[in-house]
């Protein structure tokens, strides 16, 4: 009975469609037999440099000239050979099998890597590396597409256009509509706001309110400890004050949260990381972890925020890297994340010093890098004024949207804000009084109708 290693092999040499779909992803390190593997090794290096198919002669001759090889492993070599002839056979079949026999000897490996580090005798990896090394093998597919076909593709690139893109939801209303029906997945999202406006708040209310829809919430902080951001989504979700959550009976706060539990099937988890030290890297491997520990998946992840986050691809700004590259390298970092897991990511920056106090906040107010909103996909500015206060609100004003026109109707536009239960909340339409245009930053709301 012949073993698919030895089919692989044979059509590698004869059947042009199925190495052309299978060699890309098959690895030398999948086959047992030194034999194979020197066989294998001798059909790749052939089709990357000349593309095309081996002969049975020409891989002799390639054979006959490695060192490596002995006279008995050269005689058996052509031996084996000599029995590859071309026979007909089920292409589609034989991709798939090849398929599973790639996944399984990658799994294969990997566990035995596995046993290698935790033996100590692999010096260059520790256990943290075995999530890792897992998903990897878990991930072996044999992708055929390569690029979108503008000609050939249109009836699916037509069928995109019609097609519903998913998005999440959130419970103010006009976020809605600027994003055209909620955030999308594969997209970095930026609110801008100067110190104690309220970045954190409006990324734990969001939170708060996602996990209400029953959704998987990752939230990862840098700037407080985990037990202070679940104070304030506490206070949101259970309708208690901050100041009033160190009162409450535990009889009663184990009440709320036990009716919390009914209300969702969703999962929130928070994270503190030091600040200035973690990166891209341990939040993939955070994201493993929870996937093999917890069975856990975020549809959105939280970062607070993206200025305290460390760069996976450069070190510290202490060198030539100037802020600028740095935190840009960041933000390209993170919305690489977003892409690879399939999820929005929301995080917050910094204003400028002249940008802290200015009613109407722009672009150029963004701290350190200017390189922020190039990257992001939707970015915002979060502003508060003596007026607003006193009326309970903060202004959104758009900077930057792939979504939707920015320069639109809704370019500004006011929320309410709780600041004691840490929640945002829709106004009266009454309240929507920005006009459109931008009033200069020295008239400071003269727009705006208190």
């Amino acid at each position: 009975m012949e073993r698919i290693e030895t089919t692989a092999i044979r059509n590698l040499i004869h059947n042009e469609e199925y190495c052309r779909k299978v060699l890309p992803f098959i690895k030398e390190e999948y086959f047992n037999d030194r034999l194979e593997k020197i066989l294998f090794s001798e059909i790749s290096k052939f089709v990357n440099k000349y593309n095309n198919l081996p002969t049975k002669e020409s891989l002799s001759i390639e054979i006959n000239t490695n060192k490596s090889i002995n006279e008995d492993e050269y005689k058996k070599i052509t031996d084996i050979l000599s029995t590859l002839n071309p026979e007909p056979i089920n292409l589609d079949w034989l991709v798939e099998t090849t398929e599973t026999f790639c996944k399984d000897r990658a799994i294969h490996n990997a566990i035995l890597g596995g046993i290698q580090i935790l033996d100590g005798k692999d010096k260059e990896h520790t256990p943290e590396f075995l999530p890792e090394l897992l998903s990897e093998a878990l991930s072996v597919s044999f992708d055929q597409k390569i690029g979108h076909d503008y000609l050939l593709e249109s009836k699916e690139r037509y069928d995109f256009y019609k097609r519903k893109e998913e998005r999440l939801e959130l419970d103010l209303e006009f976020f809605n509509k600027i994003t055209r029906g909620g955030i999308p997945s594969k997209t970095l999202n930026i609110c801008l706001a100067g110190t104690g406006v309220g970045k954190t708040m409006f990324m734990t209310s969001i939170a708060s309110s996602i996990l209400l829809q029953g959704k998987n919430v990752l939230y990862i902080t840098m700037e407080m400890a985990e037990e202070r951001i679940a104070e304030r989504i506490d206070a949101n979700l259970l309708n208690v004050g901050m100041s009033d959550l160190e009162e409450l009976p535990y009889q009663m706060y184990e009440t709320k949260i036990n009716k919390l539990q009914t209300k969702t099937t969703g999962t929130l988890i928070v994270k503190e990381y030091p600040t200035a030290s973690a990166h891209v890297g341990h939040f993939k491997n955070l994201l493993s972890e929870l996937a093999l520990k917890k069975s856990f998946k975020p549809d959105i992840l939280f970062i607070d925020y993206l200025n305290i986050c460390a760069s996976s691809r450069m070190k510290t700004m202490g060198g030539a890297i100037n802020s600028y590259t740095y935190v840009k390298a960041i933000a390209e970092e993170l919305r690489g994340l977003a892409v690879e897991y399939n999820l929005p990511i929301v995080t917050a920056t910094q204003t400028t010093r002249s940008g802290f106090g200015s009613s109407d906040v722009g672009l150029e107010d963004t701290s350190e890098s200017f390189g922020l909103p190039a990257t992001a996909d939707l970015m915002f500015a979060i502003i508060s004024t003596e007026e607003l206060e006193d009326l309970n609100q903060l202004m959104i004003k758009q900077l930057k949207n792939r979504y939707n026109d920015p320069t639109g109707k809704n370019k500004k536009f006011v929320i309410g804000v709780d600041r004691a239960k840490m929640r945002l909340y829709d106004v009266e339409d009454t309240a929507q009084t920005l006009n459109v245009d931008e009033p200069p930053k020295e008239n400071k709301y003269e727009d705006f109708n208190v």
